[in-house]
């Protein structure tokens, strides 16, 4: 297998958890708080919509379906 194959292979696959689950959420540690002496620690959410799914899956079918041009 080569390179192109790898990633369109994995964009197929997070499109499709993208869209099974609408949409993915996580959260990533965010920047602490200094209060009066007590430190406070935050976490950023983040969320990938289902259409950034759809994009991935429609990108990784055209990445395997494309043939490299012969010069």
């Amino acid at each position: 297998m080569n390179t192109k194959t790898i990633v369109a292979v994995l964009l197929i696959a997070l499109g499709i958890v993208a869209l099974a689950y609408s949409g993915i959420s996580f959260s990533t540690p965010g920047k602490p708080v200094e209060f009066l002496g007590l430190h406070i620690a935050t976490t950023d959410n983040h969320f990938i919509p289902p259409v950034a799914g759809a994009l991935a899956l429609a990108g990784g079918f055209v990445l395997l379906l494309v043939k490299p041009r012969s010069s």
